[in-house]
């Protein structure tokens, strides 16, 4: 049984967090999705969309209708795309928190990975929702492909990707060093 030790430790720690995580990220949605309001945080991933569209040149904005539960975000005049709870990212985002605190190292090492990561990763899906929006409003004929298969796997393959750094240079490096 003691050799379980390890496994047993990680499925609790990363099964307890999730759920811990999952059960926090849904009180808070109840409080705006029931009323026909997005959440404050997907509001936010939709106002800075437009912002990033603004920016390249785009005329771009957000408009919320009351009793729905998304924000259009519209590009020059049209609706480009509906921003909802979804395309946030928090639900993997809680995933991979929870699977980094399975892996635990030290405090301030584990807290500033998570931060750093987080930090990129909310970066590349504000980059996701703009490219998606783009090809919504411009090229409708890959749009499907786009955000069904592409785009997932590319924010999946991050996390993996920052998984293996996790594991890799963090915790393998602190069990040779404890040896």
């Amino acid at each position: 049984m003691r050799q379980y030790k390890p496994l047993i430790f990680f499925l609790l720690r990363f099964i307890g967090s999730y759920v811990l995580f999952i059960l926090i990220y849904n009180w808070y949605l109840n409080h705006f999705l029931p009323h026909g309001l997005p959440d404050p945080f997907t509001k936010f991933c939709a106002e800075l969309a437009s912002k990033g569209f603004n920016i390249i040149g785009f005329e771009s904005s957000t408009i919320h209708i009351p009793g729905e539960n998304y924000m259009r975000l519209i590009v020059n005049g049209k609706v480009g795309s509906i921003v909802n709870e979804g395309c946030n990212a928090i639900s993997i985002l809680i995933i991979f928190v929870a699977f980094i605190l399975a892996f635990y190292t030290t405090f301030k090492q584990t807290l500033l990975y998570i931060i750093c990561s987080l930090v990129g990763l909310f970066l590349m899906n504000i980059f996701r929702i703009i490219l998606l929006t783009y090809i919504f409003r411009f090229h409708d004929s890959i749009a499907k492909v786009s955000h069904d298969y592409l785009f997932p796997a590319i924010i999946y393959g991050s996390i993996i990707i920052l998984w293996i750094v996790w594991i890799k240079f963090f915790v393998s490096k602190r069990k040779i060093n404890a040896a």
